[in-house]
């Protein structure tokens, strides 16, 4: 599996923590995973990698909303669509905790995944509030 259908999976399984309690995502993890292997052939180093990252992002949920509530004026998480937010969320952890991605990768995958599953103005929303991160 290549790294941006690994993302992609990421993407897709953190997009869940927004329509499920916490005490539901482990349940969740494991109905994703199968359905994914239904579709296509996933090693066990995907599988590992997936998750690993995925929680990792979860575990930091809390500093990631912060910085995006600080550099999106006008735009509260709350008023952000899932899709975006869910992209945001993944675009951040992948520039400010995840050494083994350089940030302007982590943009443009971030503006790529924006283009696959957000609306016609998620891109430019994106890349905006992903520059003002870059900035700091």
């Amino acid at each position: 599996m290549k790294r941006r259908e690994q993302r992609e999976c990421i993407f897709q399984l953190l997009f869940r923590v927004e329509f499920n309690r916490q005490e539901e995502m482990s349940e969740q993890e494991d109905m994703y995973m199968d359905d994914i292997k239904e579709e296509q052939a996933v090693q066990e180093q995907d599988e590992t990698y997936i998750l690993k990252k995925y929680r990792k992002i979860v575990e930091e949920l809390p500093q990631i909303d912060a910085m995006l509530e600080e550099v999106s004026k006008g735009w509260k998480i709350s008023r952000m669509g899932k899709v975006e937010l869910t992209v945001l969320r993944l675009a951040v952890y992948e520039m400010k905790f995840d050494e083994d991605i350089p940030e302007k990768v982590a943009i443009n995958e971030a503006v790529e995944l924006a283009r696959k599953f957000g609306g016609d103005d998620a891109p430019a929303f994106i890349n905006g509030v992903l520059a003002k991160l870059a900035e700091k």
